[in-house]
């Protein structure tokens, strides 16, 4: 008997499962914020916690709480869990 197809996944899928994790988000200036994803809304607005900027490969600043507006952001990237 042949496996069963995977269930299809959205970009949707995708944002509900890392809500809470740690992931990457590129802004199109080529800024980069690494923390935990705390939530989004209909507009890809981020709201992130434990927020740190990146530029140009090195860590610029620890932000802490950071909100990001959705219209800069160019992708969204989660983190590997270790282990």
């Amino acid at each position: 008997m042949a496996d069963a197809a995977p269930a299809k996944r959205t970009p949707s899928d995708f944002l509900k499962d890392v809500i809470g994790r740690r992931v990457v988000v590129q802004l199109r200036t080529g800024t980069t914020f690494r923390g935990v994803l705390a939530s989004l809304d209909g507009f890809m607005n981020i709201a992130m916690e434990q927020t740190e900027e990146w530029k140009d490969g090195h860590l610029s600043s620890k932000l802490g709480d950071a909100f990001i507006r959705g219209n800069n952001v160019l992708y969204i990237s989660a983190v590997k869990k270790r282990g």
